[in-house]
């Protein structure tokens, strides 16, 4: 299982989690839940209090890695399989986004 903090603009909103089975989950922490000054991280993940659940990496998730060359750059330097979503998102999505949501990696004790 990996786990990683989902922040909105250096806030942490939620948690995101790859299970062994492949399958992944995000939940918004309550207090953001319950905050209405705080906004969804996504049109397509609305607030709420239970965990989403997905076979595959949630599109909005998907949709901030690379393609192309500059994918396959990454996971040369990286040493990251290809087909590993969740690894290269934990690789991108701690500094090197476009908008307010970056993804840090959970160590896991």
């Amino acid at each position: 299982m990996r786990t990683a903090k989902v922040l909105f603009k250096d806030e942490e909103a939620g948690q995101l989690t790859q299970h062994d089975d492949g399958s992944f989950s995000f939940a918004y922490h309550a207090s953001w839940v319950d905050d209405p000054t705080k906004i969804a991280i996504s049109l397509t993940l609305p607030k709420r209090h239970d965990a989403y659940q997905a076979a595959y990496l949630f599109p909005f998730f998907y949709n901030m890695l690379p393609e192309g060359s500059n994918k396959q750059v990454v996971c040369q330097l990286n040493r990251l399989d290809r087909n590993d979503y969740f690894g290269l998102l934990l690789t991108i999505a701690k500094n090197d986004t476009i908008g307010a949501v970056t993804v840090h990696k959970i160590e896991n004790e």
